[in-house]
């Protein structure tokens, strides 16, 4: 069983916004909540998934968004994803990004990532309409946790250009398998 903190998503440098909920009229929260209901009682093997929004001005080279995940059992395997939702507007094809996570005994490891946004003829790739796509990618498949306790993940962009242009959020999601 993995628990969830739901609240600990931030940029280090405070210049992410957490998702903010914009008030819906009575008739559409009814709407939304029934629909939340009925999706609710389908079973689902995502057990976290949250994302740090980045500000319109751009990702600084030196901010990290971060996340928190508990995890009770050691036994189950996980898929582990990278979302990231960037605008057509972005100038590059691909994003590398640092991986830094301390787990629960303090060891901390650092894993440079490329993750491609677009095809080579400049087609994006991901989801969405419009100037914004979304890209849920696999990095690691049937993941085994080795310590129960407090996985702490931070993402920083690591292209060469001090401020990022383009994207406007990135998030974890973790899948338990089915063995």
């Amino acid at each position: 069983m993995m628990n969830v903190k739901k609240n600990w998503n931030y940029l280090i440098s405070g210049t992410f916004e957490k998702h903010q909920v914009i008030q819906k009229p009575a008739a559409v929260a009814i709407a939304l909540l029934i629909v939340t209901i009925l999706l609710g009682s389908c079973s689902s093997n995502t057990v976290y998934n949250e994302t740090v929004d980045i500000s319109p001005e751009g990702w600084y080279k030196d901010e990290a968004a971060a996340f928190a995940v508990t995890i009770e059992d050691t036994v189950k395997n996980y898929n582990f994803y990278l979302t990231v939702r960037n605008t057509t507007d972005y100038r590059y094809s691909n994003l590398f990004i640092f991986l830094n996570t301390i787990l629960p005994n303090n060891n901390k490891t650092r894993d440079t990532i490329e993750l491609v946004l677009a095809d080579y003829t400049g087609k994006w790739l991901g989801k969405g309409w419009g100037s914004v796509k979304e890209n849920n990618l696999l990095l690691k498949k049937n993941l085994r946790f080795p310590l129960k306790g407090e996985y702490r993940f931070f993402i920083q962009q690591a292209m060469r250009t001090d401020t990022l242009k383009g994207i406007r959020s990135v998030g974890l999601r973790l899948e338990t398998t089915e063995d």
